[in-house]
């Protein structure tokens, strides 16, 4: 990703399970119209970019319980 354009990520507030979360940056959807999304355990590994409608779809499945449970 560009310099200029740098993601700030964070975790959910619901993330307090010893660190086995995934990382989001949402300051880049309306510059580059994606979310970038990493692994919190290794910061400097892999970064997925998804496009920020399908992303939002996403998370509106999850929140509506769409995927089950594990």
């Amino acid at each position: 990703m560009a310099t200029d354009a740098s993601p700030r990520w964070f975790t959910s507030s619901y993330s307090s399970n010893g660190g086995t979360c995934v990382e989001v940056a949402v300051n880049l959807v309306a510059s580059h119209g994606v979310v970038p999304v990493r692994d919190s355990k290794n910061p400097i590994g892999p970064q997925l970019a998804f496009i920020a409608d399908s992303f939002a779809s996403f998370v509106t499945c999850v929140r509506a319980e769409e995927f089950g449970t594990a």
